[in-house]
C-alpha cells in the first residue's frame, strides 16, 4: 500500500483534497479526527496538556477549551513545540492503526497539518502539499472555526511559511479558488496505481 502524506498550512484546503481522494477509493487517515480523539475528557493526553498549559484549559465538564489551549500553545514557537511533543505520538498511533486496518485499499492518505513537523512525512511514499494565499486561508479559518481575524492570524503565525512546505513536497496543489482543483488532484492520482 502506498502512503501519501497530505499537508499544508491551516485553511489551505486539505480536507477538500482528502474528500476528493476518498471518492477515488483511497483510505483517509484524518489527523484532525485523531487529534479530537486524544482530546476527549479523561484522556491521558488531555491530562498532560492541562499540566503543561494550565488546568484552566479544561472546562468544568472536563472537556477541552480549544480557544484557551490555542491562545497558549500558539503564543510562541516553544509552546507550539511543547504541544506537538505531547500530542504527536498519540495521533501517530491512531493514524497508523487505521492504515493497517485498511491495507486492502490501493493507497492511504495521511491528512495532517503537522505531518512534516512530526516526522511522519518520513513514513510516506509521496508528500503532497496544498497551498493557498494568506487572505483566502484567513477567510476559511475564520468561517470554519468562528475566530476573529486576530485569533486566525495567531494560528497562521504558529505555522511554517509556504516555502517550508513546497521545498519538501513531491506534489504541490494550488487551492486558491482560481485553479481547477480536480486537475490539481490529478497530480496525486497519476503518481499512484489505482
Amino acid at each position: 500500500m502506498k502512503i501519501i502524506g497530505l499537508t499544508g498550512p491551516t485553511g489551505a484546503g486539505k480536507s477538500t483534497v482528502s474528500d476528493a481522494l476518498r471518492a477515488h477509493g483511497l483510505y483517509i487517515a484524518d489527523g484532525d479526527a485523531a487529534a479530537r480523539a486524544i482530546m476527549q475528557p479523561g484522556s491521558p493526553v488531555l491530562a498532560e496538556l492541562a499540566q503543561a498549559f494550565g488546568a484552566d484549559i479544561l472546562l468544568p465538564d472536563g472537556s477541552l477549551d480549544r480557544k484557551a489551549l490555542a491562545a497558549r500553545a500558539f503564543a510562541s514557537p516553544e509552546q507550539t513545540a511543547l504541544l506537538n511533543r505531547l500530542t504527536h505520538p498519540a495521533i501517530d498511533r491512531i493514524l497508523f492503526a487505521g492504515i493497517e486496518a485498511h491495507a486492502d485499499r490501493p493507497a492511504a492518505v495521511i491528512d495532517a497539518a503537522a505531518l512534516i513537523e512530526s516526522g511522519m512525512d518520513q513514513k510516506c511514499d509521496l508528500l503532497a502539499v496544498v497551498l493557498a494565499p494568506l487572505d483566502v486561508r484567513l477567510r476559511r479559518i475564520m468561517a470554519r472555526d468562528g475566530l476573529t481575524r486576530e485569533e486566525a492570524m495567531l494560528r497562521v503565525g504558529a505555522q511554517k511559511d509556504d516555502a517550508f512546505y513546497s521545498s519538501r513536497a513531491d506534489v504541490v496543489l494550488c487551492n486558491d479558488g482560481a485553479h481547477d482543483l480536480r486537475s490539481e488532484i490529478e497530480k496525486i492520482l497519476e503518481r499512484i496505481p489505482l
